[in-house]
């Protein structure tokens, strides 16, 4: 299948539009959401109360980070507990879930990475799916968001030891935000042909006359959710390869559009809420062209594969063609979503490390919900501060002045997932019983468990189809990667809030590095290049990138 430049740059085009149209107006929107005005929707003080809730306190970093590990704590005892005992919540119509599998699932919905080491639509049923998965979906997004908002407000406050509430946080984004454009972007996977039923469907082939019962569901309004929180989790295991997840052209460009709205919004929230426009619009600049990079190259490697023009097309999505499927795993792998249109395991060995890459660069262009945004401000400070030692100055972010517990907490929040990739993935090449779980050989094997690994820490969720992870050993080693992957950077990120929010603005002076413009964006796009690069090249060099020179 021939990789088509027209309909790559056409679709390029209609998304860009698209979101540049939202851009402003969503921006806004969510900046208001994070206002701390005091004003709370009837349903919002009926949940306060019913959780015992006092919405008008606010909390330190260290509370908000404790309220954070127990709503994460309570997600996963909820979820596991719910699917083990699931034929009594079903009526005895599926059984319950490996334990193994179950605990899998259970941190990875609640830690918005969504990976799934099981057959969605014959292992759970409606119950499961809807009142404990999607309401997940919501949660991890929604609390990925509240920390982004955190993280911006220590940076604007002054003298203070609040970040805000993380419960009022995070039920304005779930009530105020996913909510509304969940049911929005619903209606209209439904009017493009994704079914929202809850019954299976009787497909006859009416040559052969051979009958197929295909499982129904509510997949339109999973679908939305899975994509506008970055989540990722497939009703089916075709996920979005799967015609009843996405059944035409239409409804595949508008799942791109679903899962890069809001992370591409964020921006223009930093700069509504920091009082300067300037400063958004750099972040998402850098945002912007890291995901075009990404993009182009993805084309070329799809476009250059040898065997293009023999019809074969393995791996990619054949209703809509090569450059659809392209780009599709670039959105997906840079916004820590997982939702896939075609086999990332089957894509040449130069563009399955391309969608490898951008989980590496930490998802940041524009990233998960809420994620994207306050990693991309945890490498501004990493710019800033390489900035200010070329210049011989104290470096400065916002009127505020980096300072060593600054760099301290910022470089350990980058290292952490570099860490967990490399190390577990490590270790994992060391058990045989794990290596055993990725059938492929050579290069391509170790692909699979690093694209694993990569995938697991990052809190993506797609993965390398080839390899099995449901064994005790891998479910084990993955469920560690997601669990430390989200809750170590989010503490991290917290405290570096709560620091920042104590300080006392400093006014600009002529040594300031401003944070805004061309100049600083080359700086903090090269920041994310390199550290990507210093972290993850040598394992990229025993993957793919060997693969893709060999043949």
């Amino acid at each position: 299948m021939e990789f088509s430049a027209f309909s790559f740059a056409t679709q390029i085009a209609i998304l860009l539009v698209a979101l540049a149209a939202v851009h402003r107006p969503l921006g806004a929107y969510l900046a208001m959401a994070a206002d701390d005005d005091g004003r709370h929707l009837r349903a919002e003080r009926w949940l306060y109360r019913v959780a015992g809730v006092g919405p008008d306190s606010s909390q330190t970093w260290k509370a908000y980070a404790r309220g954070v590990i127990a709503l994460s704590v309570a997600g996963v005892l909820l979820l596991y507990v719910a699917q083990r005992v699931q034929p009594l919540l079903s009526g005895g119509q599926v059984h319950g879930v490996d334990p193994w599998v179950a605990m899998n699932t259970a941190i990875s919905f609640v830690t918005n990475t969504n990976w799934q080491a099981y057959t969605p639509e014959t292992t759970l049923g409606f119950v499961i799916q809807m009142a404990f998965l999607a309401v997940q979906n919501f949660v991890s997004a929604a609390v990925g968001i509240a920390v982004a908002f955190a993280l911006v407000r220590g940076l604007v406050r002054r003298g203070t030891d609040s970040l805000g509430n993380l419960w009022v946080d995070v039920t304005r984004v779930a009530f105020r935000v996913l909510l509304p454009l969940s049911a929005i972007a619903a209606l209209v996977l439904i009017v493009a042909g994704v079914i929202q039923d809850f019954s299976p469907t009787t497909v006859t082939n009416s040559l052969t006359g051979v009958s197929q019962t295909i499982p129904g569901g509510p997949v339109a309004s999973q679908e939305a959710i899975k994509l506008l929180g970055t989540n990722g989790g497939g009703y089916f295991n075709a996920n979005s390869a799967h015609p009843f997840e996405n059944p035409n052209a239409f409804t595949n460009l508008f799942e791109v559009f679903l899962l890069l709205l809001v992370p591409s919004a964020l921006p223009f929230t930093f700069g509504r809420m920091v009082g300067d426009a300037k400063q958004g619009y750099t972040v998402l600049t850098v945002m912007g062209a890291l995901w075009a990079l990404s993009t182009g190259f993805m084309a070329w490697a799809l476009a250059a594969w040898p065997g293009r023009g023999l019809g074969l097309g393995e791996g990619l999505e054949q209703r809509f063609g090569p450059a659809a499927s392209g780009i599709f795993a670039t959105a997906t792998t840079l916004t820590s979503t997982g939702a896939v249109d075609a086999a990332h395991d089957s894509l040449p060995p130069l563009a399955g490390g391309m969608a490898m890459a951008n989980m590496m660069l930490g998802e940041i262009a524009p990233g998960g919900v809420g994620s994207g945004l306050y990693g991309m401000l945890v490498l501004a400070i990493l710019a800033v501060f390489l900035g200010g030692l070329m210049v011989g100055r104290t470096p400065e972010y916002l009127g505020k002045k980096v300072q060593a517990r600054h760099m301290t907490l910022a470089a350990l929040y980058l290292l952490v997932t570099p860490v967990l990739v490399l190390v577990l993935a490590g270790a994992a090449v060391l058990v045989p019983a794990a290596v055993a779980q990725a059938p492929a050989q050579g290069p391509h094997q170790f692909s699979e468990l690093l694209y694993a690994f990569t995938s697991a820490a990052n809190n993506n969720g797609s993965a390398f189809a080839g390899i099995t992870t449901s064994d005790p050993v891998l479910s084990t080693l993955l469920g560690i990667a997601m669990w430390m992957g989200r809750v170590l950077p989010i503490v991290l990120v917290l405290a570096l809030a709560g620091s920042f929010a104590a300080q006392e603005p400093i006014p600009p002076s002529k040594g300031t590095l401003p944070t805004y413009g061309p100049l600083f964006a080359g700086l903090l796009g090269t920041v994310a290049l390199l550290f990507t690069a210093l972290n993850y090249f040598p394992a990229l060099a025993l993957g793919p990138i060997a693969e893709g020179t060999l043949r």
